[in-house]
Formats: C-alpha cells, structure tokens, sequence
C-alpha cells in the first residue's frame, strides 16, 4: 500500500494548472488538496494546512514562487515549476527539491515526485531520531490539554488511545486529551515500557494483568490487541 503523499499546485496559468492536476491524478499515492493561481492564496492556505509537497511556478504576479518560500514558517518539499531556466540558482538557495523546466514530461515529473517522497521520509526520520534522543534521559512527557501544560510521568501511564487527530492518555487517576499523533507517540513513549498492540493502542507492559482472547487486561479497562501483534504480544508480556 502507498503512503498518501499530499500537495498543492501553484500557477497563474490555466493550461499549467490542469496539466499539473492530470499528472498528479496519473500518479499513486498523490492526493491534491488545492491550486491556486495566486501565491498569495496559497501562503493563506499552507497557514492553516498541511502540504507535504508544494509545486511552483516562480514569475507570478504579486509574488514570485521563491519570494513566497522565503516567509513560509514550515517549509513543505518544494519543486518549482517553470519556462525560465536562469533561477535555478535562486531556487536551490531555497532549498527546492526540485526543478522542472517546461514543458516537461510525466516521467520527469514522477521523478520529481520521488525525489521529494524520499526528502520527507528523511526529515521524519531525522524528525523521529531527534525526539528518541530528546525524550531518552526523560522520565515524563509534556503534553498540552484543557488550556494547561502538563507533565504526565511514564510510570503513571496506562495506555494511550488514538482520538480522530487527538491522542486519549490515561493514567490511573486522569484522561487527558492532546493533539498528537499515534505515530509520534510510539517514538516519544521508550519502547523497553511501552508497545503498540493495536492501530489505536500503546499499552505500558507493567500496567497489563491478563490477557482473554485478544483482550489485555489493565486496571478497569479492556484493550484489544490486532491479530498481527497477539503472537508479539504474548510471548513479550507473559
């Protein structure tokens, strides 16, 4: 199965736009949240969402591409778009992944796909190893919920339950409510006291009394356990 990459397309010329939106249709896994003709709607929108990868023209009017990637506060993986080959230059002072002169064909563009695919599975690499060195000496994580800053010690923790976009942490006392996501739980939780059971559970190994089925027992409450893990599971716990 292809991980869902997502993008947008910036361009003030209509012809572009629909060539561009036909190449991203042709291609697995590339899912379009939105064109714009103006650089300036678009900086509107990659305020508000996230966009793994930006694909933009440079001569623009109001705007030119580049100028527009120098004030982005978070930077998706840029790929320019364009006839003129003298900003080259300029483009890769911005760190763009790429550069597409037009016209250019489908396979260049699918190669550009790929380079930029393989930028953003470095960064979260990169991302992920950071937050496994940040979190390796600590004893607890920080978590925002209901308004306040909190501190939840690990040893306090029974599991964590995936929430729409939220994460649900429970402890034997408290339920919190933060905004993360299952994935970056898994790296931030150590992994000698937690494991992932289920799409929607991190359980902490000294917390679970039994196991029935393919439930685990912790505390009060019953959290499955997948299919795929239950063979892990038993063999690592009991």
């Amino acid at each position: 199965m292809v991980n869902v990459t997502s993008c947008i397309i910036i361009d003030d010329e209509i012809p572009a736009l629909k060539l561009m939106e036909q190449y991203v249709s042709q291609t697995e896994g590339l899912r379009l949240l939105g064109q714009f003709k103006s650089p300036v709607q678009a900086l509107q929108f990659l305020q508000n969402n996230k966009v793994d990868i930006v694909f933009c023209d440079i001569q623009m009017p109001e705007m030119t591409g580049i100028n527009m990637v120098k004030v982005l506060n978070h930077k998706p993986a840029i790929v320019f778009t364009t006839a003129y080959s003298e900003f080259a230059a300029d483009a890769f002072e911005v760190d763009a992944i790429d550069y597409l002169r037009k016209p250019f064909s489908y396979e260049r563009f699918t190669k550009a796909v790929s380079k930029a695919r393989e930028h953003l599975h470095l960064k979260d690499a990169w991302k992920q190893e950071g937050m496994r060195m940040e979190n390796s000496e600590k004893k607890f994580l920080t978590i925002k919920s209901d308004h306040k800053i909190i501190k939840v010690f690990f040893e306090t923790i029974l599991f964590v339950e995936a929430f729409q976009e939220y994460v649900k942490i429970y402890t034997a006392a408290e339920r919190y409510v933060t905004l993360e996501r299952m994935k970056n739980m898994e790296v931030i939780l150590p992994s000698e006291d937690f494991i992932r059971v289920h799409r929607s559970y991190i359980i902490s190994k000294s917390k679970v009394s039994s196991l029935s089925g393919n439930l685990l027992q912790i505390g009060e409450h019953q959290i499955p356990v997948s299919r795929e893990m239950k063979d892990t599971v038993t063999k690592l716990l009991f």
